[in-house]
């Protein structure tokens, strides 16, 4: 292998991560490509680097001798050259003096106009750009590069992303007070929310994923209307026509003032992460860090009404 012929980084990650995983498949799929594809770039990188890395079978696969040297050297190239472009793009940003963010609507609605305006008063040298979108944009975008910093709600992390978790987030059941379940003093079954027609959030929010991850996508009803935004879905459950399923964040006002009523729902667990999430193998850079860390010391202060954990007739 010549100076002009150096492995691809991609192929080295994802064979790290079959080292840590000890599956082609698994690390195919948190790599975000096929299985198919993962073992053409192994056998590619093995060509390129001239030593046999993996001995394979139908119960995974394990690193050779010549592979456990390989990898560890890896994973010291991939930490190099997650440097490098945090550095490059700590140099560049901080020099424009910039901060580009996304996030997703429950995040963006409502935390973080706090966050950015105590990022503010910390660093009033950065000038913070932020975009709104679902989760699975934001996630879109960070990976393209088209943002710095993300914050999402999805259940799980995007594939080619690090993250961190900030806060924790509770999901609550919605209905307007004229909605038949407003009246019960027993929690909601499972099966029974499962089974009813929704107002839901549009494929890709973090909300509609997590309560698909939640409640089994394919035992779920069809919904009864998608609708793009936290408010909009709101509205319409005020109509009494349907219930749905939105952050605390999202509903507080509206169930405090008598507009909503939340429901409880027995043997749910509706709690969810909420995430700042970066390129993999990019160290986490300023000033990005700065608004990761306030978030985090924000996070643990986010109030929860605890409503949704008591039948409606006890409130």
């Amino acid at each position: 292998m010549t100076s002009t012929s150096w492995p691809d980084l991609n192929s080295l990650e994802l064979f790290v991560l079959v080292a840590e995983h000890g599956s082609v498949g698994q690390a195919a799929a948190r790599h975000g490509i096929t299985q198919a594809s993962a073992s053409r770039r192994l056998d590619t990188l093995e060509r390129e680097l001239g030593v046999p890395l993996l001995v394979r079978s139908t119960t995974g696969s394990r690193l050779t001798d010549d592979g456990r040297v390989v990898v560890d050297w890896a994973r010291a190239t991939l930490a190099a050259a997650g440097d490098l472009m945090a550095g490059v793009s700590a140099l560049r940003h901080e020099r424009a003096g910039a901060l580009r963010v996304a996030a997703s609507m429950t995040v963006a609605e409502y935390l973080m106009p706090g966050w950015l305006m105590t990022f503010r008063h910390n660093r009033p040298d950065v000038d913070v750009s932020l975009q709104v979108a679902n989760s699975e944009s934001v996630g879109e975008m960070v990976r393209a590069g088209d943002v710095d910093l993300g914050f999402i709600e999805s259940p799980s992390v995007p594939g080619g992303l690090t993250s961190r978790q900030v806060a924790t987030d509770r999901l609550v059941v919605i209905v307007a007070p004229a909605h038949r379940w407003a009246r019960r003093r027993t929690p909601i079954p499972a099966a029974e929310l499962a089974a009813t027609p929704l107002v839901v959030r549009e494929p890709g929010s973090g909300t509609r994923t997590a309560l698909e991850r939640i409640l089994d996508r394919n035992q779920m009803a069809a919904p009864l209307l998608e609708l793009s935004s936290n408010a909009a879905v709101k509205v319409a459950v005020e109509t009494g026509q349907a219930p749905a399923v939105l952050s605390n964040l999202a509903v507080a006002g509206e169930v405090r003032d008598g507009r909503l009523r939340d429901v409880a729902v027995a043997e749910l667990e509706l709690d969810r992460p909420l995430r700042a999430v970066w390129p993999r193998r990019r160290r986490l850079a300023e000033p990005a860090a700065t608004l990761v860390r306030l978030a985090e010391q924000a996070g643990a202060r986010v109030p929860q009404t605890g409503d949704a954990r008591r039948p409606a007739g006890q409130r």
